[in-house]
């Protein structure tokens, strides 16, 4: 991911991400040393902060680890510099404003391959055993590419999202859509106070659509046979 995703993706946050404020990325990795050697610069009033996590043999666990690591980065780190937090799937890049508009304290994003389909199709999790069981409950299907709020609202989400997910472990269970489930099932038990439409996290595979008129993230090109090499 490290190759193929993150400085498209940095450079792309820098011309697009709350343009004119103070940034702070903090970035995830499992060897630092590869981290280094990309030299990324950012511009002026931004930082880049990596931090070592474990690897994992299965991305599925890789995916759902974050939520634990997340709600540690805030404890330790975000809460004592910044009054809100986005959290991205760094396979993406931005290609247009992403700004002020979108904070509040719980923020969510509408799933682009589900925001216009009925009930019935959405990927919920159908497992009773499951903590982020939802069967037909439910009302919006979202993305857990992004997401965000103020630290105080996400620590809480991904402190939730970790013990649901620890729960699942402890049963031999899991989700069908990871953490993505987990958080589906949060949201809607604590219901965000701003859902941004699928144009904050967009796939070109989906085509033209009446509806959305200015695109701001774009899905990356997936490269899995590379991307979810572990080994």
């Amino acid at each position: 991911y490290l190759d193929l995703y993150l400085e498209t993706f940095l450079v792309s946050a820098d011309e697009h991400f709350m343009p004119g404020f103070s940034v702070i990325y903090y970035v995830f990795v499992d060897d630092l040393l590869k981290f280094e050697r990309l030299n990324l610069r950012p511009s002026d009033r931004r930082k880049v902060k990596s931090f070592q996590v474990k690897a994992h043999k299965r991305w599925q666990d890789i995916s759902m680890s974050r939520m634990e690591t997340i709600s540690k980065l805030i404890e330790d780190h975000v809460r004592h510099e910044a009054s809100h937090v986005f959290c991205f799937d760094v396979d993406q890049r931005f290609q247009g404003r992403f700004g002020t508009e979108t904070l509040s304290e719980l923020v969510a994003v509408l799933h682009a391959w589900y925001y216009r389909r009925p009930k019935f199709f959405y990927s919920y999790d159908h497992n009773p055993q499951s903590a982020a069981y939802l069967g037909t409950k439910g009302d919006f299907y979202y993305h857990a590419a992004v997401f965000g709020g103020t630290w105080q609202s996400v620590r809480n989400l991904t402190e939730s999202c970790s013990r649901g997910i620890l729960q699942d472990k402890q049963k031999n269970v899991e989700a069908v859509w990871h953490d993505e489930s987990h958080l589906n099932k949060y949201f809607w038990l604590h219901k965000p106070t701003k859902v941004l439409s699928p144009e904050y996290c967009w796939d070109r595979k989906i085509g033209w659509r009446w509806d959305i008129h200015v695109v701001r993230m774009l899905w990356s090109v997936k490269e899995y046979d590379i991307s979810r090499q572990t080994d």
